[in-house]
């Protein structure tokens, strides 16, 4: 059993993408979905431009580390005529997901009225069809399940309470991913001195496993002067993804390097993309870095779901 210290071993080459690998000026690029297509790795980037407005470019690589070729133009970007997306979007999870036999884009559409859900579809990267705004405004990092239960889709995502303000992880359900029941509670912050106290919010799409779905979710702690952000596991149940099974007590992944604790915003990792390459049995797990910046660590997924199943059962 790997302690958890032990689990994630960062890229040597990080960071793997930063504003001078794109063709035109922008500020930072950050916070990736991934996705595997056609043996090579497709992340589909949020990058803020020079405006302070953040479109989704995608950049794609055969071994998922270096030689990256980006897109030209972007994927997805502001809409001035839409009051939801005028000011961006942001943050994509990507999951491909059988029923569609394509892949399912989440994102943060900004405006006006506060982030909210949109979900666009595509099948090649190149282009998309856009489902629209499925949660809205004050609700971001959204996750879909890679599959139907009960033959309904699963949606994660962090509507904020407007009684208590607290910013924790929901799931909600739909059988045309269009209209969606009510949130469901999944995963509270803790309370206290915790490391994930003071928010949490769900990263990349789970990846089904015999044993339950495991995610990587990130955990907030509001420190004096700055919040830091970290990466937290946790495993649910296949049938029943509201129950917990597990949760690591400790991070997984915090800022540490200098390209995690120097940047737009200080100390955060923030995991949003994950490639399962199970041919060498191995997780690629793409994060932001500071808000300025790419990285990768990757671990062994065997080593990962046995320190995950070592843990205390929920109670």
């Amino acid at each position: 059993m790997h302690d958890d210290a032990e689990l994630f071993h960062r890229h040597p080459g990080n960071p793997v993408l930063s504003a001078a690998d794109f063709p035109y000026p922008m500020n930072s690029v950050f916070n990736p979905g991934a996705a595997l297509l056609n043996g090579e790795t497709v992340l589909v980037s949020r990058v803020e431009d020079r405006r302070g407005i953040s479109h989704l470019a995608v950049a794609r690589s055969e071994n998922g580390r270096t030689g990256w070729r980006v897109e030209p133009k972007p994927l997805i970007a502001d809409d001035p005529s839409d009051p939801t997306s005028c000011w961006g979007a942001e943050d994509p999870r990507i999951t491909y997901v059988r029923e569609l036999g394509g892949y399912a884009i989440c994102y943060t559409a900004y405006g006006p009225s506060g982030p909210c859900v949109a979900l666009a579809v595509t099948q090649d990267f190149r282009s998309v069809e856009h489902y629209g705004i499925i949660m809205p405004p004050e609700d971001k990092n959204a996750s879909l399940l890679p599959r139907q239960i009960d033959g309904m889709y699963v949606l994660f995502h962090r509507p904020v309470a407007a009684q208590t303000h607290r910013a924790d992880v929901w799931l909600s359900r739909s059988a045309d991913l269009r209209s969606w029941t009510a949130s469901e509670p999944v995963l509270q912050s803790r309370s206290g001195p915790w490391w994930d106290a003071t928010r949490i919010g769900m990263g990349p799409p789970p990846i089904e496993t015999p044993h339950g779905w495991l995610c990587f979710y990130h955990g907030v702690k509001q420190m004096v002067a700055t919040a830091i952000y970290r990466v937290g596991i946790v495993l649910l149940d296949l049938d029943d993804p509201t129950r917990v099974l597990r949760r690591t007590p400790s991070w997984v992944l915090g800022p540490d390097a200098p390209y995690e604790r120097i940047g737009d915003v200080p100390n955060v990792v923030f995991p949003t993309g994950l490639v399962h390459d199970q041919e060498s049995d191995e997780l690629r797990l793409y994060y932001g870095a500071a808000d300025s910046t790419i990285a990768v660590a990757t671990a062994k997924y065997s080593e990962v779901l046995e320190y995950t199943l070592s843990l205390p059962e929920m109670v």
